[in-house]
């Protein structure tokens, strides 16, 4: 029907429309796309067989829901995809504060309305965006905000009496009716109110004062929350969580390629970055990073690590390179393993610490962590030293080693151009080779960051050393740099044994 053509009740009677409830309508309309083999949840990666199969379920079976999981899930996302599902225009009485159908209206409003002017009652089409309401539980939230009461400006203003029911002044669930009503961190949610919400998910009416009025709402509820919140800030109460029909557990991406789809999708590239190249070997060193935080001695596992981390350092890592690119008057380049280091403020924001890595300081933990990704992936791209430990002769790094165990130092600073990075990679022996009989298809752009990341690995493993600079990484002997203090170190007073004993912990 022509919606542009219906705008009295009379006309919609005669167009055939017919109501339907909010659950009856995503239903309906899930199964539409369903058949047609359309996307439901766009955007969506790593639940197309966990989550999404639950969350459709639960739409199907017209359940109210609560997506439980630990930040940074897509958890409210999920939510306000679902309005997707709904019809892109429904009829409302005009001037309704509850959108109530004109065929089905519950408020007093819309019955004065019709009653008085009947089939010439003026009728408004809501699209779909415009019926969807979040609210962020919090513990100022009042029953005021999510239910109503007595509006007392109204009153003097129409005239009336606080005994009638006009008074009142509606709060975001009742204007929320023929909608999708989201309350994020249901948890945070003071227990009082929790059960202000009680006859509305089991009878559909709500209580405001002492009026008795009985509104039998027509909304999809969808709550979220994180399993922290049970524990430290508050939780939901029994009662509450009995009548919130599905609950949906969410997870974080269980592989490296989904994590970076996702940053993929996610991240902010402006236009001039984009001549800017990143090897996949520093997007899966990112996402590495966050496994690693998520399964780390040192970081909270109940509050874990958001998705946001990845996307964030990402971002971090292309604006390190392109800071690089503009001091050296140069109009491309690619991102190095130098500048791994930027993004050690885009973990350290984003991970809660134990005692103990509170203890460490989150700066180590996240070198810490930045080391262990190097050390997961670099049996990705290179042979496993540890295989070569009783079989020095044959090992592929032999002659990178020796270099280094003659007493030779590489200083690789982090804001060189192009041309001298190369050259510094270059000098030392066996270290192009070994990437070009490994990598042999790699463009040149990326053999050099292959090779960066062969002493980074070499590093990780305990074949060389690696210290960090004020502005750059040095690279040495294992034996020699445990009796000296490399020069123009960050900390003078640091211990290189203890870096190459941390290193073996890690192992």
């Amino acid at each position: 029907m022509n919606i542009h053509n219906i705008k009295t009740l009379h006309q919609l009677k005669k167009s055939g429309y017919k109501p339907r409830s909010i659950k009856e309508e995503l239903r309906s309309n899930l199964i539409e796309k369903r058949r047609k083999k359309e996307p439901v949840f766009e955007g969506i990666w790593g639940y197309e067989d966990t989550v999404i199969p639950d969350l459709e379920r639960a739409i199907l079976a017209g359940h109210d829901i609560n997506l439980l999981g630990l930040r940074g899930q897509a958890k409210t996302r999920l939510a306000r995809l679902m309005v997707h599902l709904l019809d892109e225009y429904i009829p409302a009485v005009e001037g309704c504060d509850l959108n109530d159908d004109p065929l089905n209206p519950i408020s007093r409003h819309s019955h004065d309305i019709i009653r008085d002017l009947g089939d010439e009652t003026p009728i408004v089409w809501i699209h779909r965006n415009n019926r969807f309401t979040e609210k962020l539980a919090t513990p100022d939230v009042t029953i005021a905000d999510l239910i109503g009461d007595v509006d007392p400006i109204k009153a003097a203003t129409l005239k009336l009496p606080y005994s009638d029911e006009r008074v009142i002044h509606f709060g975001l669930i009742p204007r929320s009716h023929r909608g999708i009503f989201v309350i994020n961190e249901l948890p945070d949610l003071q227990a009082r109110i929790q059960v202000a919400l009680f006859n509305i998910l089991q009878e559909g009416d709500i209580q405001i004062r002492g009026f008795k009025i009985r509104l039998p709402l027509d909304i999809q509820f969808v709550f979220t929350a994180n399993p922290e919140d049970y524990t430290n800030r508050g939780s939901i109460v029994t009662p509450l969580k009995d009548r919130i029909d599905s609950q949906i557990i969410t997870h974080y991406p269980k592989t490296i390629d989904i994590g970076k789809r996702i940053t993929a999708q996610e991240a902010r590239v402006h236009e001039e970055q984009k001549n800017i190249q990143v090897h996949e070997l520093t997007k899966d060193l990112v996402e590495q990073v966050a496994f690693e935080a998520r399964k780390s001695e040192y970081v909270d596992a109940k509050s874990g690590v958001s998705a946001r981390l990845t996307i964030s350092a990402y971002e971090t890592l292309v604006a390190s390179a392109e800071r690089r690119m503009l001091l050296n008057g140069e109009k491309k380049t690619a991102v190095r393993m130098a500048d791994l280091s930027s993004i050690v403020p885009s973990i350290t924001g984003k991970v809660e610490l134990v005692y103990e890595g509170e203890q460490e300081g989150p700066g180590i933990v996240a070198q810490n962590l930045i080391g262990k990704a190097i050390r997961t992936q670099f049996l990705n791209y290179f042979p496993d030293p540890e295989k070569f430990r009783k079989q020095k002769d044959k090992s592929p790094y032999k002659h990178i080693t020796e270099w280094f165990g003659d007493g030779n130092v590489l200083d690789l600073m982090h804001d060189v151009n192009d041309a001298e990075y190369a050259a510094k990679l270059k000098s030392v022996p066996g270290l192009k080779e070994l990437v070009d009989e490994l990598h042999r298809q790699a463009d040149a752009a990326s053999k050099l960051i292959l090779m960066e990341f062969a002493l980074h690995g070499l590093a990780e493993y305990s074949l060389i050393s690696k210290h960090h600079l004020s502005s750059g990484t040095q690279f040495k002997d294992l034996l020699s740099s445990m009796f000296s203090l490399p020069k123009g170190t960050e900390d003078p007073t640091e211990d290189d044994d203890d870096d190459e004993m941390d290193r073996g912990r890690r192992r």
